[in-house]
């Protein structure tokens, strides 16, 4: 898993940035006609931290449980590990911080694990410099994932291929990738 808080009884523990090493691998599963047992894909929740952040999008292109603005309820089957959605501008970078300080606080529903953030372009082109510095420090505690501007996602065409920038993203959400 990456960039994920480690609750612990008493509160939040300690922010963890990178890798988390798990458990050691146990064998695998045997299922009743002999076999292993086949693992699903992945589960996520994509979770907006501001109306039009892009969850369905995402959601349709690279697959994962689109939450809107809900928290995902793990308790009710919803996955519980979040992928948190914000768009590139001023408005969307501070609900991106917000939800982000409320992870740290320990102040978000118990069982979920956060595991990145994706930043979707808000418009085509370069960053002002003054929101590309604070996507760095966004970056210095999590792992974020870019989503660039795609004309045709806008009009509604989520038949076009993802952009090559998005790979790593599509590797973390195990959604299939044509460069």
């Amino acid at each position: 898993m990456q960039g994920s808080t480690r609750q612990g009884v008493d509160g939040p523990g300690i922010w963890i940035r990178g890798p988390v090493a798990g458990p050691e691998p146990s064998p695998a599963p045997v299922g009743a006609s002999g076999g292993p047992v086949v693992v699903g894909a992945r589960r996520f929740a994509w979770v907006a931290t501001h109306g039009g952040a892009g969850t369905s999008t995402l959601a349709a292109v690279f697959g994962g449980h689109d939450t809107g603005r809900n928290w995902p309820r793990p308790e009710q089957g919803e996955p519980g590990s979040v992928l948190l959605v914000g768009r590139t501008h001023a408005t969307g970078l501070d609900a991106v911080a917000h939800t982000l300080d409320t992870f740290r606080r320990g102040d978000a529903p118990p069982g979920l694990d956060l595991d990145a953030v994706v930043l979707v372009a808000d418009a085509p082109g370069r960053l002002p410099r003054q929101l590309a510095q604070r996507i760095k420090v966004i970056e210095s505690s999590i792992d974020v994932y870019r989503v660039p501007w795609v004309p045709a996602w806008r009009i509604g065409d989520l038949t076009v291929e993802a952009p090559r920038e998005t790979a790593a993203l599509a590797r973390l959400t195990g959604a299939a990738y044509h460069p």
